[in-house]
């Protein structure tokens, strides 16, 4: 194996590949260097961060866009953001944390930038070395072996742009092409989702274009950002109540604050509260009750600059821009070797494979309020499982045997809507007792 860094090289046997340099890939480097596992990390930008640096070359980032969950419910345990940062930071302030994490925890040094992960193999069996082969920032190739790999490329970077029926005359993009608000300079603007991005982008839309629609195929829950003069994420977890009554009680403070969403044209979610994601912005609804914002249903064909509708109405447009999410996407691996089911792969705690020890996939996990600490016990479960598969104990022995034997996402119970996205959401609460559960038996605790 090459020197890394300049240092030496580590033993195939012994080294692990880390491709990805953003906040999960960020938690799986740091805890693993608590554990004392070598790895290696590939990162395809410049610096660290993911999709938060809005300059890597495959963010997603936009310049309006904050958190939607609160600091305080998002950051890592054991660093906490800065009193100075905002309860809803910027994408820059989050590329500042990173940094600062990066450095605080010595990883730079860690990864290679400027990599292009180009494929990944395995050359045998289980414990046989994996071939991982990456474009330097020379544009020369490399290969190496590697005892592993662990995936954090995010989940967030593949657009999923929807085929439409008939010819569209204008500009069509996709949120993932979407930078500045003055794209929309001088344009009628069709927003085609009304998740999270996609609302927050029709509010840039009708501040810069001409005028704005949304396009909404679904109802959604609407959640204000502030209660009671708090982010409203921190007030969830004061009282632990059963889902039954918190979607009463959750439902009846979001009567108070942000009413009946109906009224402004919005549709009817027809999906209990937390069955999908909600969404996380008040602006959008003020908008629609100033009638700044006209709200359609979904599209049923193109027609030069005519977008007719399936309720029979119709408008012209200059731009039609698709918030309609992303797909996972791992285009260096063989996705047979994922065991990929319907929309993701199918994974044990969405992180490890039934019949795979020295394969990973981290980051792939959804949650309302999982923040960044639910993705840095996943990481340190992972890493602890490894260290513990090479010492041969009991917590080590009993995760294998309990993955093989078969299972079910993390749910607790929830009916998620049937949809790519939330191919891979669990409920918070049960998912983050089992990671736990898993972390306390591989320390040598009692459970």
């Amino acid at each position: 194996m090459p020197k890394v860094n300049g240092a030496p090289a580590v033993a195939a046997s012994d080294c692990f590949a880390l491709i990805g340099a953003g906040p999960m890939g960020l938690a799986m480097a740091k805890v693993l260097r608590e554990q004392g596992i070598a790895f290696q990390g590939f990162e395809l930008n410049t610096d660290v961060g993911g999709l938060w640096d809005i300059e890597a070359p495959r963010s997603t980032m936009y310049e309006s866009a904050h958190l939607i969950s609160s600091k305080r419910m998002t950051e890592f345990a054991d660093f906490p953001m800065k009193d100075e940062v905002a309860d809803y930071p910027s994408h820059r302030e989050m590329k500042a944390y990173f940094q600062d994490f990066a450095r605080h925890f010595d990883l730079y040094n860690s990864y290679k930038f400027g990599c292009e992960v180009l494929s990944c193999k395995p050359t045998g069996g289980q414990g046989a070395p994996w071939q991982v082969t990456w474009r330097a920032a020379d544009g020369k190739e490399h290969s190496a072996h590697f005892a592993g790999v662990l995936i954090a490329n995010g989940t967030l970077a593949e657009p999923n742009l929807p085929q439409f029926k008939g010819r569209f005359d204008g500009e069509i993009i996709h949120a993932a092409q979407y930078r500045d608000p003055r794209q929309f300079a001088g344009k009628r603007v069709l927003v085609v989702g009304a998740g999270n991005s996609g609302c927050d982008i029709a509010v840039d839309a009708i501040h810069h274009g001409i005028s704005c629609d949304l396009s909404m195929r679904r109802g959604y829950y609407f959640v204000p950002k502030y209660v009671f003069g708090k982010p409203a994420d921190t007030l969830g977890g004061m009282i632990k109540l059963p889902m039954w009554l918190k979607r009463r009680v959750d439902g009846v403070i979001l009567k108070w604050f942000v009413g009946n969403p109906q009224r402004y044209g919005f549709p009817k979610p027809d999906y209990a509260l937390y069955e999908s994601h909600p969404v996380v912005n008040s602006l959008v609804l003020f908008h629609a009750g100033h009638g700044d914002l006209k709200v359609r249903p979904d599209i049923d064909r193109l027609d030069g600059k005519t977008v007719h509708f399936k309720d029979g109405t119709s408008a012209d447009y200059d731009m039609i821009l698709a918030a309609t999410g992303y797909r996972l996407h791992y285009p260096f691996i063989d996705k047979a070797l994922l065991n990929w089911q319907d929309h993701a792969p199918h994974l044990y705690l969405n992180c490890m494979l039934p019949d795979r020890d020295d394969l990973f996939v981290l980051g792939m996990v959804e949650a309302s309020g999982l923040g960044w600490q639910g993705r840095h016990e996943q990481a340190e479960m992972v890493a602890r499982y490894i260290k513990g598969l090479r010492a041969g104990t009991a917590g080590a022995t009993a995760l294998k045997a309990e993955k093989a034997r078969g299972f079910v996402r993390a749910t607790g119970g929830m009916k998620y809507l049937k949809l790519a996205r939330m191919a891979y959401y669990v409920d918070k609460a049960t998912y983050r007792k089992a990671v736990t559960g898993w972390i306390k038996r591989l320390a040598g605790e009692a459970s």
